[in-house]
């Protein structure tokens, strides 16, 4: 049996083009629900911003597990950040989607912080074999 080391020592792999499409899917799957959570935050005031947080919550950590990584919580929310940002801003028109109100605030940062903790507590691939505890 060879002792592979850390998996910091390991040397990059590239990914396959399955984990492309997943992360790429995923990315597309948090901008959806930024957008569809910049809407329905708004709606209805405390259920609105709940249900909009929770569903961001749900697609950050089910990509972490679907994916077996700490990737696949960022993916999601890196497409939940450009999409929720690129509504921020106001048109020419004057149009918008985010009002100067407390809601919008907590659905900013309370996205923010969500993917920060979904990202944190995401699954991180453990190496496997025999010679992964010292002194076995």
């Amino acid at each position: 049996m060879t002792d592979r080391g850390s998996p910091l020592a390991q040397p990059l792999t590239r990914p396959s083009a399955g984990r492309i499409a997943a992360h790429l899917g995923l990315f597309l799957l948090g901008a959806v629900v930024g957008a569809a959570g910049a809407l329905v935050q708004s709606a209805w005031f405390p259920g609105g911003l709940l249900l909009a947080l929770a569903g961001a919550a749900g697609a950050f950590l089910g990509g972490s597990r679907a994916t077996g990584g700490r990737g696949g919580a960022l993916a999601p929310a890196a497409g939940w950040m450009i999409a929720v940002v690129l509504l921020t801003t106001s048109r020419p028109e004057g149009d918008f989607v985010f009002a100067a109100g407390v809601g919008s605030y907590l659905f900013l940062l309370g996205g923010m912080a969500v993917a920060v903790i979904c990202a944190t507590l995401g699954v991180v691939r453990q190496p496997g074999g025999p010679a992964v505890r010292l002194g076995k």
